[in-house]
């Protein structure tokens, strides 16, 4: 008789925008495994058109744009950030994505700035955080007006509550601006998602929420904002 073997669990399979990075420093892939342990980067990327020209702002090492490069050929991805030191190592993946038949591209880009569009979508993935409000509602004013008739912006920031979650994020996002400079940034600012899909509303844009935190230690939330295809009476976001 054959002996019965135990059920292990299953290895997840290791997505393949990971293996991009996989000549990278040590320090780099253990930052972007994390991420991707950390953050619902699937359920946000459902949010973004699957064609057109996609923006991400505040890109860090290019993990997400890489992604959504990765996902679909018919996006047309570039991803800017204002830390040189990660652009560097995410013009590395991009390229390794173009082997691959993706469209991926990052550059410099100075603190406020957006390269000029129209965008068929703008993402931005946790990092409003690191602006004061009058900045965060500058940056969201700037994107929307670089977006196209009919696009939309993507906002994935840390929702307020549940306050043990908050909490929690807060302390890590404390220790790695603050004390291991792993993200670029002074201060930490994390704002009720409420207020900045009001910002958006009041630019002229229909707005959606969406908890999506379930499973995970930090309480991520998405906004997705959307311009109609015929803009009249766009009002102007404030602190």
């Amino acid at each position: 008789m054959t002996p019965k073997l135990p059920n292990f669990p299953e290895v997840p399979e290791v997505p393949p925008v990971l293996s991009l990075y996989r000549k990278a420093p040590p320090a780099v892939q253990a930052h972007v495994w994390g991420r991707w342990a950390t953050c619902p980067f699937p359920r946000v990327a459902a949010s973004v058109p699957e064609a057109g020209r996609v923006l991400e702002v505040g890109c860090g090492y290019g993990l997400f744009s890489c992604y959504l490069a990765l996902g679909h050929p018919r996006r047309h991805v570039m991803g800017v950030d204002v830390d040189l030191r990660k652009i560097v190592h995410a013009q590395f993946a991009a390229q390794r994505a173009r082997g691959r038949g993706a469209h991926a591209e990052f550059h410099l880009e100075p603190p406020g700035e957006v390269p000029e569009g129209p965008w068929d979508a703008i993402v931005i993935v946790d990092m409003l955080y690191l602006l004061d409000p009058d900045a965060q509602a500058g940056l969201l004013r700037t994107c929307i007006q670089g977006l196209a008739l009919g696009g939309v912006l993507v906002v994935k920031e840390m929702d307020t509550s549940p306050r043990w979650k908050a909490r929690w994020n807060a302390a890590q996002e404390t220790l790695a601006v603050r004390v291991l400079r792993i993200t670029a940034g002074d201060q930490l600012t994390f704002l009720d998602p409420e207020v900045l899909g009001r910002w958006m509303s009041d630019e002229g844009l229909t707005v959606r929420h969406e908890a999506i935190d379930r499973g995970y230690p930090h309480p991520h939330h998405l906004v997705v904002g959307s311009r109609r295809r015929s803009v009249s009476g766009a009002g102007t976001a404030g602190a």
